[in-house]
């Protein structure tokens, strides 16, 4: 017999101990400090290519974003397969530093993408995941891995957002730029009370059944933390959702809108009124909206961050989002339809 009370039980606590398990993640950064700023001054590289595939392709895009704006590198992400089965797929240009971002490290395409620029590439690896011992913690040049984040669901949720902190702080080490790294330190314990606070109503929303299509939007740094969230929410809860930049939400696909979308917005300080214009453009088409963002939406984690720092809070939220509407709907989000935790390959 099935044991209700037990469903989504991992997923749950996966989310709601992020503050502790970003700690963890923050830690391991500090005692690895001068090893990262020495590999970067050492890997003398012209660009770098974030890989992953799934939920860490759309953190690479993320982190791409963000180093590029941090560390005024050029940046990329792709997924692993590409630079796997691509050898056009990376810049050609110079010397590249390949990171790759991995949960289990053990993804097929992400070893065989390592191994692929190894032969062929001109440059160093930097790999990032969670479990010691895996065959991608043997193929960098350097290998940092953060415990505090395994999970037991198949669903990323605290990987994800560990991992993305992770690459924040690298950029802020490698920038020098303090201010950044004492920001990210006060994340976890600014974390804490939004989940309590916002929590319970989320997982409500969540499982308002009346929805039936999920569109997340988010510009500049958040874009891949939009196709993250979607992700998420497609499957935890095996719903129709998709990911849009703001703007482009109103070429074309805004003529999705119905009184049962829900429009997800990952509102920018930014830039704010353009953000929130396309959001309230939506709702005047007939869309129901909720905005996440520092100041004057649905949830608000205030100002005390800036636009790079506060970027892994909007995670968490859309996370409890996915949760509700799966628990709502009778699924398991520990172990989702057709999925497994680590995709190999014969």
């Amino acid at each position: 017999m099935t044991d209700f009370s037990s469903i989504g039980i991992h997923t749950r606590q996966e989310i709601f101990s992020q503050p502790g398990a970003w700690r963890g993640v923050l830690s391991v950064l500090e005692a690895e400090r001068q090893a990262a700023r020495a590999f970067y001054r050492n890997a003398r590289f012209d660009q770098v290519a974030f890989i992953g595939c799934g939920s860490t392709y759309y953190l690479s895009l993320a982190a791409a974003a963000v180093l590029q704006r941090v560390a005024g590198v050029r940046a990329c992400g792709l997924p692993a397969s590409e630079v796997w089965r691509n050898p056009f797929a990376l810049p050609s240009a110079g010397r590249t530093l390949l990171v790759a971002v991995s949960r289990s490290g053990e993804t097929t395409e992400t070893l065989r993408a390592c191994e692929a620029f190894r032969r062929n590439g001109d440059g160093a690896i930097l790999t990032l995941s969670c479990y010691p011992g895996r065959a991608l913690t043997t193929l960098g040049d350097l290998n940092l891995i953060f415990p505090s984040i395994q999970e037991e669901s198949v669903a990323q949720t605290r990987a994800f957002t560990g991992l993305y902190l992770a690459t924040l702080a690298l950029g802020a080490l490698w920038a020098d730029d303090v201010a950044l790294l004492d920001e990210l330190h006060r994340l976890p314990d600014a974390l804490a009370p939004l989940l309590e606070k916002y929590g319970p109503a989320l997982e409500q929303l969540g499982a308002d059944l009346s929805i039936d299509r999920f569109y997340f939007l988010g510009s500049g740094l958040r874009y891949g933390l939009a196709c993250e969230l979607s992700l998420k929410m497609k499957e935890m809860t095996l719903s129709h959702s998709e990911p849009f930049y703001f703007m482009e939400f109103r070429h074309g696909p805004k003529s999705m809108i119905t009184p049962t979308a829900l429009v997800v917005g990952l509102v920018s300080q930014e830039r704010r009124d353009d953000d929130v214009a396309v959001l309230e453009e939506m709702a005047a088409l007939g869309g129901r909206t909720l905005t996440i963002g520092p100041r004057d939406v649905d949830v608000a984690f205030g100002s005390a961050f800036s636009e790079i720092a506060s970027a892994p809070l909007y995670l968490p939220f859309g996370q409890i989002l996915a949760l509700g509407r799966s628990l709502a709907k009778g699924l398991n989000p520990d172990r989702p339809e057709h999925l497994d935790a680590v995709v190999v390959l014969k």
